[in-house]
């Protein structure tokens, strides 16, 4: 189990071109995802995930092993039922004549659903790896240290200073490639609450406000959501031939342990979704609110680099593009300061002697 969770330290390593909120919902969120796929996964081909009640005429495991495959059901109108007096546990009642079922069927597909949303929430950040070809890594030359030989760190400077003013105003495609990855993060957060809740049979998206209700009411008159979806105790129908050649109804009651933990996963990702869907439209939002204004990326430099001259960042923010704002951010959060100032107020000053030639 060590040498598994050990594989995740690659997932949720925090790179130089990764901001925040891409990092949570491409990263930090799949390595969870993948990481309960795998305890599920553990838990329910290598332990016991279903105990069937049984009879002498039938084989606990055959009896075991149908329930499984073939899906549990519980009654639902048993589940505001009094415990112990009317029925022996919500969900579990007699069945005689017509009385509406809730069927099981998805607890053996959770832990294949669950690396399957880890590959999703992923693509996002992998799309980015492929498309930023490791531009911020080679750009930075090691000048994250600020430690090295004066001539190393003036030919880094140089070397850097001038890529930046060959390829000035050749970065919106680049850059406009990280906003369409935080979109589509933004997009795969809502498409997921839905496919969940499709999954759920339309029990997921009011999941976490059913909890709360469910802690604040009354204890006599609730009823527990996560026992709604995730029962731990079922029905099952078992049919076989009887010594006459008549087919025989065996009704068993199933304990579904895995369920305890299925329940606190889904909890945690409802309110995980929640908040992650809000940051992540906020950053939406402040990205379009950036492509808009100029004024804004100027006011974004000057807050964050202090160092740097505002005349500076204003001469480059005129002269630029986005995508070249969005580099030089990038750049400015990953080397050292001083150098960063450095290589702006040089910048500055050759866009300044380019306009002061322009006929």
């Amino acid at each position: 189990m060590f040498d598994i969770l050990r594989n995740f330290k690659g997932l949720v390593r925090l790179e130089r071109c990764d901001g925040p909120v891409l990092y949570l919902a491409s990263r930090a969120t799949p390595a969870f995802l993948a990481g309960a796929s795998i305890l599920l996964a553990a838990r329910q081909f290598v332990g016991n995930p279903i105990e069937c009640e049984h009879t002498k005429d039938i084989p606990s495991a055959v009896l075991d092993t149908w329930c499984w495959i073939h899906s549990t059901y519980a009654v639902p109108s048993s589940f505001s039922k009094e415990v112990g007096v009317e029925v022996p546990y919500p969900g579990v009642d007699s069945t005689r004549g017509y009385r509406p079922t809730k069927v099981y069927k998805w607890y053996q597909w959770v832990a294949f659903l669950l690396f399957f949303q880890a590959i999703l929430f992923y693509m996002p950040r992998w799309l980015w790896k492929h498309w930023e070809g490791g531009k911020i890594h080679a750009l930075m030359m090691d000048l994250d240290v600020g430690i090295c030989s004066e001539m190393e760190k003036k030919q880094k400077k140089r070397l850097l200073l001038d890529y930046l003013w060959e390829n000035l105003r050749y970065h919106n495609w680049w850059c406009f490639r990280y906003f369409l990855c935080e979109f589509l993060s933004l997009a795969n957060v809502i498409g997921q609450m839905f496919l969940m809740d499709r999954f759920f049979d339309g029990a997921f998206l009011t999941f976490g406000i059913d909890v709360f209700r469910f802690m604040e009411s009354d204890q006599e008159d609730r009823i527990d959501p996560m026992i709604f979806i995730f029962p731990r105790m079922t029905k099952c129908t078992f049919y076989k031939f009887g010594v006459s050649g008549e087919v025989e109804r065996h009704d068993a009651v199933c304990i579904l342990p895995l369920n305890v933990v299925n329940e606190k996963i889904y909890v945690f990702l409802w309110f995980w979704f929640l908040i992650l869907g809000v940051l992540t439209f906020g950053v939406v939002i402040y990205r379009i609110i950036i492509i808009l204004s100029p004024r804004m990326r100027v006011y974004l430099l000057r807050l964050r680099f202090r160092l740097v001259r505002g005349e500076a960042i204003d001469a480059i923010v005129r002269r630029s593009k986005m995508g070249d704002w969005f580099l030089l951010y990038m750049l400015g959060e990953n080397i050292d300061s001083i150098i960063f100032r450095d290589v702006i107020h040089e910048l500055a000053s050759r866009l300044g002697s380019a306009k002061r030639v322009e006929p």
